[in-house]
């Protein structure tokens, strides 16, 4: 009996080629030579490998699988192109399964937007729902729904405790608080004073945010060859330069030893544009996210540390997800815990050439 078991990949590893050349030989698609399609269907037959035959009955039936991908607009915050993209490109390598896509957008300072988005998700009538659930109390109606009408869920960047979805695709926020302490504190020395700062709106609803909080004071709090001084600050002003320059004024005539911030989200750059060029040079900042006005100020050492937190897989891995589970039938951890990355200015190039490489394709 064929191993079910066998992949692409370990067929590509037998022949010397790409998962990419394989896949489209098993699914008769694209250009491959003569010689490169006889070795791979040798190594398949002597492998036992067979293609998904249910996969492969739904595409030739022309009945398609939908998936609803609920995201914020990404033209609000650049971070969310990155997860956009990267369901775009799973789509894309799955496009021969008849997987269609559909996104429903919402402003991510509006939790009735999202509400709004939500509905009409479920309105659409999915096999599945991709969603980045931001607000708290508001995903719960998502639960509700999907529950009610027996649609598999995953959820991208933030997790909520014990909620009865698929699985969950992102980043540890604790972890990552732990992890943004312990960088800040290379630069801190005893007696110094640092800050967290959540540049974002409705903080309180927002569960990735307050783990990440949780984490960074943990740390802190650990220490025991220093004492740090622990600030917060909520600033739902960030989009206005006047204000935030104000704010950042103050910080400094108050507290004098303040040295260190951290950034919960991927508007690290936001902060540092507000100080005065002296302060940028002298204050250490760890932020999040390889966005273009962070990676700018990276490299001109303003931002001392980016956590990647591999938005783009994000995306990628959930649409994955999804149809192995809806599809293939298989197995499914219930969380799937991304890298947290250390990028400084010596190696964010090297995460950004991965970050546009193909992830391999587990279908």
């Amino acid at each position: 009996m064929p191993d079910q078991r066998i992949t692409l990949k370990d067929i590509a590893q037998r022949v010397g080629v790409s998962t990419g050349t394989v896949d489209r030989v098993v699914h008769k698609r694209g250009h491959v030579s003569a010689e490169i399609r006889d070795r791979i269907e040798h190594a398949m037959k002597e492998m036992g490998y067979a293609p998904n035959l249910a996969a492969r009955s739904l595409a030739n039936n022309n009945k398609p699988f939908r998936i609803a991908v609920i995201l914020p607009d990404y033209r609000q915050d650049p971070y969310w192109a990155q997860p956009k993209e990267g369901v775009e490109r799973a789509a894309e390598s799955v496009r021969h399964y008849n997987v269609q896509t559909e996104f429903f957008s919402f402003s991510m300072f509006q939790p009735r937007d999202f509400l709004e988005s939500v509905d009409k998700a479920l309105e659409s009538g999915p096999g599945a729902i991709l969603a980045a659930p931001l607000f708290l109390e508001e995903a719960k109606i998502l639960l509700n729904g999907c529950q009610q009408q027996n649609i598999p869920l995953v959820f991208i960047n933030t997790d909520i405790e014990g909620a009865d979805i698929l699985s969950y695709i992102g980043q540890d926020s604790y972890q990552s608080g732990v992890l943004a302490g312990r960088l800040l504190n290379f630069g801190l020395s005893d007696g110094d004073h640092a800050m967290l700062v959540n540049l974002d709106k409705e903080v309180s609803n927002a569960r990735h945010l307050q783990d990440k909080e949780r984490g960074f004071k943990d740390y802190f709090n650990g220490l025991e060859k220093k004492s740090i001084q622990i600030h917060t600050a909520v600033l739902e002003n960030f989009d206005e330069p006047a204000f935030m320059q104000e704010w950042a004024k103050r910080q400094f005539e108050h507290i004098p030893r303040l040295t260190g911030f951290f950034v919960t989200n991927s508007r690290a750059y936001k902060l540092v544009e507000a100080m005065d060029t002296a302060v940028q040079d002298r204050v250490k900042i760890v932020g999040f996210d390889l966005i273009e006005p962070n990676l700018k100020l990276l490299a001109q050492g303003k931002i001392r540390f980016l956590i990647n937190q591999n938005a783009w897989h994000q995306g990628y891995l959930g649409i994955l997800t999804l149809v192995n589970k809806m599809l293939m039938s298989k197995e499914i951890p219930r969380t799937q815990y991304l890298p947290l990355d250390i990028i400084v200015k010596e190696n964010v190039e090297y995460y950004l050439k991965r970050t546009l490489e193909l992830p391999m394709v587990i279908v």
